[in-house]
């Protein structure tokens, strides 16, 4: 993981607000860490994913927690390592997320969760009993052990196709929508995370040496999740959110507005494993699962919003990025009380 791979200076706060007394404790920790205390004043101060995986670990020693002491039972150190063992030893990723999953169950008291699997997609829900919904730091920490094991067990990043949480939004949020999806759906019912039950299908294939690996960089490996908010893929999927589907520009235009030729920008996205083509049916995904979650927008009326010709097609595109069709997606959404 190269340095550019950065993530705010806040989730270091939150972390430190999680594990340590304030003053003396807090400053000997960034001191470890070679961080100015100041930085965490900032707003906008960025760290790299690195850091804060030293950080993790860093905490996790001193207070024999890997989940930074937000549930009243310890995930004692060395609880992921012994969940990843585990868990590779299953036949494929359903198996091997339901053998995790139950064993955070029985280590975290307020976090019980169990994976379930309606016809083209899956979730995995938090079945929490009290009223008072966790922080979303919290939440995004279980998310991220959760999520980063998947991807790992598949081999592959599993994209996210929606993640409620019963919290309120918190201050930041960007941060979030580029580890995990853009779409956070905040104060529902329940909390979980939504994606195509494709990936449960998908063997396990690891060996003890590539296990080795992925735990001595996480958790660096699983925090970024191959995606850089400064890349160029990111600057242009930022601008075509803001512009309806209509007036979204050509290779040659788009190049043009970002002052190089269209065989740069090729080449540029293509460093970052991505197309023009891709990133625009990438945010065509991100705008219609949000828009699924509003009863008031009509199917038509999406594929309009989306520049499709018609109904048929935009059924055909989002079966192909979701694994699952729009009526069986919004009823799952828009379930809430299921």
């Amino acid at each position: 993981m190269s340095e550019k791979d950065t993530i705010s200076a806040q989730l270091l706060r939150e972390a430190l607000l999680q594990s340590c007394a304030p003053g003396a404790a807090t400053e000997e920790v960034l001191l470890k860490l070679g961080i100015d205390p100041r930085l965490l004043d900032s707003s906008f101060a960025r760290l790299p994913a690195t850091t804060y995986a030293k950080c993790w670990r860093l905490l996790a020693r001193r207070g024999d927690d890997e989940f930074f002491g937000m549930d009243p039972r310890k995930l004692k150190s060395g609880s992921f390592a012994f969940l990843c063992r585990t868990a590779m030893l299953q036949p494929n990723v359903a198996a091997g997320l339901t053998c995790g999953l139950d064993f955070l169950s029985l280590m975290l008291e307020r976090l019980p969760a169990q994976l379930v699997r309606q016809q083209s997609l899956a979730e995995i829900v938090l079945l929490e009993d009290d009223n008072d919904p966790r922080r979303a730091f919290t939440y995004f920490t279980y998310w991220m052990i959760v999520h980063g094991v998947a991807c790992w067990l598949a081999g592959r990043r599993i994209p996210i196709l929606a993640i409620e949480l019963r919290c309120a939004k918190p201050e930041f949020c960007d941060d979030y929508q580029v580890m995990f999806s853009e779409n956070l759906r905040f104060e529902r019912p329940r909390t979980r995370m939504i994606f195509s039950a494709d990936y449960l299908d998908l063997p396990i294939k690891r060996s003890p040496e590539e296990l080795k690996r992925f735990l001595a960089h996480a958790p660096a490996n699983i925090l970024v999740k191959y995606r850089d908010p400064e890349s160029l893929a990111s600057r242009i999927k930022h601008d075509l959110r803001h512009l309806p589907a209509e007036h979204w520009p050509e290779t040659e235009a788009l190049a043009q507005r970002l002052c190089m030729s269209a065989s740069t920008l090729r080449r540029r996205l293509a460093e970052e494993g991505q197309t023009y083509q891709g990133l625009k049916d990438g945010v065509r995904k991100e705008l219609a699962i949000v828009w699924l979650a509003e009863p008031a927008i009509s199917f038509s009326e999406i594929a309009m919003r989306l520049g499709f010709a018609d109904v048929s097609s935009f059924y055909k595109a989002f079966r192909k990025w979701s694994g699952s069709n729009p009526g069986h997606y919004r009823s799952l959404i828009l379930n809430d009380t299921e």
